[in-house]
């Protein structure tokens, strides 16, 4: 199989592209690969659906052996043919490029409906490469006054020292009002997370993605809690997504990970240049696993958006539930939003509430709900998880800040797995009585 080499941005940061046989407009968009124009291994001129990219895209059978699933390339360099070949194959240490990481890499960006993706060693490490891409000293960021906690605390005591300048603000407003108003000559970058880690606010992307373009500043959408399955931000013009694999991809509580999926291929060159200075890439046996794991991500997140309804259903008809947050419910703020970015009615395995009694009693509950639910950090799972964000995620946030959002010290946040929903149900209703 022949390649050649294409260099962008610096000699040892290579891209390749097949020249033995050119693959179609159609499967160059939803980055199939194949060797075959016709017959067993070829793929038809089509759009597929969601569920066959998650199993193909990206992957062909291993060349040399057939082998169904891409290999493990454990190796930190490549072996050069000679000078003047240097990286004619794509690859010549893992830092800059790896095969098993670029295959997970075509396949987000299928998902997403981008043009390129970069993968990370965690998705703090996807985070802090946007900002330290697009953003230079002097430069102002909006940011959601409602993000992961390391976000906010990446922003606020990290680069702030960097001499950047960072506005938090609400963007779950219909106008967005206070993003308008908080835009300054020198801002570069605005940052949205839709649904909000924890509180599972909304944002109008294409609204958003609309002032963005219009103030020529980059929207980087951050799609963990939704999944590609659910919102695909670049359809709604966003122009990179980040994702914190570690969740929905990876699914399983096994790996820690992170992505950025642009609708360019020349901003996912700039966020890979960075990416070699940083050296924050994900290695290949993480990218193995995540690229088995997103394969039943459709299945999980379709299964977990039902849970989370019934769940949500169950804790809006109890008396000791002060308040209950899930984007599926009618009785969500922003419901309208919702119905227009998460597909095919699903809302995803996210959801919040708050029990009568206070801080005191939210935390009794956490403390003494019995399984199949887990008190720990980490969603998207399968397993069921009950976590304390004042606490756990996002500790690391001024305390007047996470208040100023309704993050409470009795908060709880909840990601439903794919268990039974009546034994959820069942240990949820248990602790709750005994309030």
């Amino acid at each position: 199989f022949l390649y050649f080499i294409v260099f962008s941005i610096q000699p040892t940061i290579c891209s390749i592209k097949l020249s033995s046989r050119m693959p179609t407009e159609k499967q160059t968009a939803q980055h199939l690969k194949t060797d075959f124009e016709h017959g067993s291994g070829s793929w038809a001129d089509k759009t597929y659906a969601f569920e066959t990219l998650a199993v193909h895209a990206g992957v062909r059978p291993d060349p040399v052996t057939g082998a169904i699933l891409t290999p493990i390339y454990q190796s930190t360099t490549f072996v050069q043919e000679s000078i003047d070949k240097y990286c004619a194959k794509g690859y010549s240490y893992t830092r800059s490029a790896n095969p098993t990481v670029a295959a997970l890499e075509e396949k987000l960006a299928a998902l997403e409906h981008g043009a390129a993706a970069t993968v990370y060693a965690t998705g703090m490490a996807a985070t802090t490469t946007a900002i330290s891409t697009f953003m230079s000293k002097g430069d102002h960021a909006i940011i959601t006054n409602c993000s992961y906690g390391g976000t906010n605390r990446a922003c606020r005591v990290f680069f702030d020292r960097m001499g950047m300048e960072f506005t938090f603000v609400g963007m779950d407003d219909e106008e967005l009002a206070e993003v308008k108003a908080a835009i300054k000559p020198n801002t570069k970058l605005i940052l949205s997370e839709s649904p909000a880690n924890p509180t599972c606010s909304l944002t109008d992307l294409e609204a958003l993605s609309k002032i963005c373009k219009a103030n020529n500043i980059v929207h980087v959408c951050d799609n963990t809690f939704a999944s590609a399955y659910i919102c695909r931000p670049i359809d709604f013009g966003a122009e990179v997504v980040l994702i914190s694999t570690t969740k929905f991809v990876d699914g399983h509580n096994m790996t820690v990970g992170g992505a950025l999926v642009t609708s360019t291929k020349e901003l996912s060159d700039k966020l890979r240049f960075t990416q070699n200075i940083l050296g924050n890439n994900m290695s290949p046996q993480v990218a193995f696993y995540q690229l088995q794991t997103v394969k039943t991500m459709s299945l999980r997140v379709k299964r977990q958006s039902e849970t989370a309804m019934i769940v949500a259903k169950f804790l809006e008809s109890h008396p000791k539930v002060e308040k209950v947050c899930y984007p599926g419910l009618a009785s969500h703020p922003q419901k309208k939003i919702a119905d227009k970015q998460h597909a095919n009615g699903n809302h995803g395995g996210m959801l919040w509430f708050e029990v009568r009694g206070g801080t005191e009693a939210g935390r009794k509950l956490m403390d003494t709900v019995v399984r199949p639910w887990s008190l720990c950090e980490n969603l998207g799972a399968t397993e069921s998880i009950i976590t304390c964000p004042s606490v756990m995620t996002h500790a690391n946030m001024l305390t007047e800040d996470r208040l100023k959002v309704g993050i409470t010290d009795g908060f709880v946040r909840v990601s439903c797995g794919i268990e039974d929903p009546e034994d959820l149900v069942a240990a949820l209703k248990a602790a709750l009585d005994n309030l």
